[in-house]
């Protein structure tokens, strides 16, 4: 098959803004695409990545392998009824731009997700979540390709062992399945989830879906860097969660510290916090550097490689589990 692109430059398709190559590139609009893909010398011969919107990868090197963007674009109506409706989208759809059309037609589920980058094919893959709201919750199929045996699943939500940032597709299936599209099903009821932060208190009014959007995603662009402005991934650091005993102990010696409740045994603490009660939160080496306004977000000044970027996050998690005796774990997929 023809069309593979070589020595392919990835400073654009990622947004750390990183400068790395890969030695094949390809993107497949359809199902009927991929499979064409699958077929291929260049496919069977090379090991395989595949990228969404990028907004979860930081690269440390060259991709020696090919790699596939999903760039299906659909979003389809494929069932109703009087309380829900579910709808088909594309892997290759804006994560954002669903939720404002999700959100135009009033439908409630994912409106507190606004505003996280990436693509809705990499949702499921680690579970997004934010302001009380994960994606688990509204996803029913994700349908996938094989990539070792080029045969076509669909998971159902229990398949998928959704996690706290985690999945099937993150964990035991990881790099080997495709993921083509996903299925929600979305609410006619808005779920009226404000209890975060100072959300209950601004839309005490009218929580509605879109004024939910909306002002999560006035509270993102206050808090977060702009990825076309300065190259980033979002949240770099997962919240750790530990148990209640361990929390006491660390709330005996730093009583300031932020937490949320998961079960009656297990605590949620911000990683954010830590990095800042470290006094991280602005620091930099060379270009890579913690974001000034929001210490969970790591970012690339300029010039930065990825492996400055890994530097500096393993120099983060040394300080972290000095101080508090909690190991923090990445988000992002580091290749």
């Amino acid at each position: 098959m023809n069309g593979f692109k070589n020595n392919y430059c990835l400073k654009n398709l990622n947004s750390f803004g990183v400068n790395a190559k890969s030695k094949f590139f390809k993107s497949f609009s359809s199902e009927n695409d991929l499979v064409e893909i699958m077929s291929s010398k260049t496919f069977e011969e090379n090991k395989i990545l595949i990228l969404g919107g990028g907004s979860n990868i930081l690269f440390t090197k060259n991709f020696d392998g090919l790699i596939l963007q999903n760039k299906i674009n659909l979003i389809s109506i494929i069932d109703e009824d009087d309380l829900t409706t579910t709808v088909e989208v594309g892997g290759g759809v804006n994560w954002h731009d669903f939720v404002l059309w999700s959100v135009n037609r009033n439908l409630s589920g994912i409106e507190n997700l606004a505003l996280i980058p990436g693509s809705v094919g990499a949702s499921p893959v680690q579970n997004i979540g934010a302001y009380g709201m994960e994606v688990k919750d509204t996803i029913t199929k994700v349908h996938t390709f094989d990539i070792a045996q080029g045969t076509k699943k669909i998971f159902n939500n229990k398949q998928c062992k959704f996690n706290y940032r985690d999945s099937i597709f993150k964990s035991e299936l990881k790099n080997k399945k495709v993921i083509t599209k996903v299925e929600f099903k979305l609410s006619k009821t808005a779920l009226n989830i404000i209890s975060y932060g100072n959300i209950e208190k601004e839309l005490k009014k009218d929580p509605s879906p879109m004024n939910i959007a909306e002002l999560i995603i006035k509270i993102r662009q206050q808090k977060l860097p702009d990825p076309i402005k300065i190259g980033n991934s979002g949240s770099f650091f997962k919240n750790p969660v530990i148990s209640l005993l361990k929390f006491k102990k660390i709330k005996k010696k730093f009583p300031e510290i932020i937490s949320y409740k998961v079960t009656e045994n297990k605590i949620k603490i911000a990683a954010g916090w830590l990095i800042e009660d470290s006094g991280l939160k602005g620091h930099r080496e060379g270009d890579a550097g913690v974001h000034k306004n929001q210490a969970l977000v790591l970012v690339n000044h300029g010039k930065s490689t990825g492996k400055e970027i890994l530097s500096l996050s393993n120099m983060i998690k040394d300080v972290i589990f000095k101080k508090y005796d909690v190991m923090l774990e990445t988000e992002v997929n580091i290749i």
